[in-house]
């Protein structure tokens, strides 16, 4: 069998949908699972959309979400020449013709076939006119459709689709102006690239019928076809931006991790037993075309939850480390000092488990972020009044003999409750409060571990005015 060769052709729309990442997401791991060929293509044909900015959208996208591609990225609008080429040598072996019909005159023919109830498909009185009866005026290259019989799509997902040839049109290949229409475009391209197998959205699927007829006209291989459903929101409609987020980078300014997105889109539509959370491995070894379903799947933010807390959960604490880093600078547009980073690694152990995202994550340890003198919210200062000083007091006191363990931090502090007549949870609030400026942290013997002795006993005597 030849090498396996997978593309990506997205067109450049200043964002880049998740259904077009979930499309680049199988491609690649079924060329990447295989040792194959994994290629981008922009399809940047529309010249008022196809920006720089744009078209880094799409390489950022991918590059985030870890979709590691072959070559240099390949322009579709840079390759016009070829795909005229490809149409004229169509028209030199009689595979098309050229057609004289002016637009009224196309619109006059549709109108009256609906009338009359007839096909409307259009049916060119230019098809076998001989060449030295053309006029000089302004043609299209049409391509000649068999009249008869019937194209077999065969493909992965769908099944054997069969289309009756005479439901198919003599479609354009050249506009008037000389420009090649997107349908010849796409088959040159997938054609000159070597790919072996078109995995995209089944909205594409009316368009293999057509494009077979440039790869039969040309003699050229079929690639394997596999049409996957769309992806709906959870209401079963289609995905949109009132419903939810649509693009690949709110996912990352949200601070999903990217290993848990790819896990998330890899369920959507596709499945290896009951298996959810797996690994990139595991995914690359097992997925396949077999397993994609046929209807569409439903986006279900609380299932990408679920999974992207797996993945940080699972993930290495000093990677995970570099990838909230990463995070920070892409969107708090900053950094955080070494001394933090220290602080950050030293909680990961009562965080890690507890969080879905990057952002929930340096939410819960916003205790590390802050510095003396710490700005209190106004429901922890209400737990820093009098009493509750005075025993921030005696806490400090015994702290500052405490081997700082667990076991002992949890001693004095039931000690220093008993001492001052109230239960734990009493004392708990002043120091939540001392620590970390909020009502809501870790647990506040988690933080004194974290802080360690001379911060925490630092913090404790700020808020008692020393």
């Amino acid at each position: 069998m030849s090498q396996v060769v997978t593309r990506i052709a997205p067109s450049p729309t200043g964002f880049m949908h998740i259904g077009t990442a979930r499309t680049a997401l199988f491609n690649w791991l079924y060329a990447r699972g295989r040792d194959g060929k994994f290629y981008i293509r922009i399809e940047d044909t529309d010249r008022k959309r196809s920006t720089e900015e744009a078209n880094k959208v799409i390489i950022n996208g991918l590059n985030w979400l870890g979709l590691n591609y072959d070559g240099d990225i390949i322009s579709q609008f840079e390759r016009a020449p070829r795909h005229v080429e490809i149409a004229e040598a169509l028209l030199k072996n009689k595979k098309a013709y050229k057609c004289y019909s002016s637009p009224e005159e196309i619109q006059n023919f549709k109108e009256n076939a609906k009338k009359s109830g007839a096909s409307t498909l259009f049916k060119s009185p230019w098809r076998n006119v001989d060449p030295s009866e053309h006029p000089d005026s302004p043609y299209v290259i049409r391509i000649k459709s068999p009249e008869t019989g019937v194209t077999n799509i065969q493909d992965e997902v769908q099944g054997d689709i069969i289309i009756k040839n005479n439901q198919l049109d003599d479609m354009v290949l050249l506009r008037s102006d000389g420009s090649p229409v997107y349908m010849l475009a796409v088959v040159v391209d997938d054609h000159d690239m070597g790919v072996t197998h078109v995995i995209r959205g089944d909205d594409h699927l009316n368009n293999a019928a057509r494009q077979n007829l440039i790869y039969h006209a040309m003699g050229w291989n079929i690639p394997v076809y596999a049409h996957i459903p769309l992806i709906h929101g959870e209401d079963g409609k289609k995905m949109s931006k009132r419903l939810g987020a649509t693009s690949i980078e709110e996912y990352e300014r949200e601070g999903y991790p990217a290993s848990g997105v790819r896990n998330y889109l890899a369920r959507l539509g596709w499945s290896h037993g009951d298996e959810e959370y797996f690994t990139d491995q595991q995914a690359l070894e097992w997925f396949n075309l077999d397993n994609i379903g046929k209807s569409p799947a439903r986006f279900n933010l609380k299932k990408l939850q679920f999974l992207s807390g797996q993945h940080i959960k699972n993930t290495d604490d000093a990677a995970l480390i570099n990838e909230v880093k990463n995070f920070l600078k892409y969107d708090k547009n900053g950094s955080i000092s070494e001394d933090k980073v220290e602080l950050l690694n030293a909680s990961l152990y009562c965080l890690k488990d507890k969080v879905k995202t990057f952002s929930e994550l340096i939410d819960k340890a916003a205790f590390i972020f802050v510095n003396i003198p710490i700005k209190m919210s106004h429901d922890a200062s209400l737990n820093l009044d009098e009493d509750a000083i005075k025993m921030l007091r005696t806490l400090t006191l015994h702290l500052s003999n405490a081997t700082w363990t667990r076991d002992d931090l949890e001693q004095i502090c039931n000690r220093v409750s008993e001492i001052s007549g109230v239960k734990f949870g009493k004392l708990a609030s002043p120091i939540r409060a001392a620590l970390s400026g909020q009502t809501k942290t870790p647990s506040v013997f988690d933080m004194m571990l974290v802080l360690g002795r001379d911060e925490t006993i630092a913090r404790l005597n700020s808020v008692q005015g020393f």
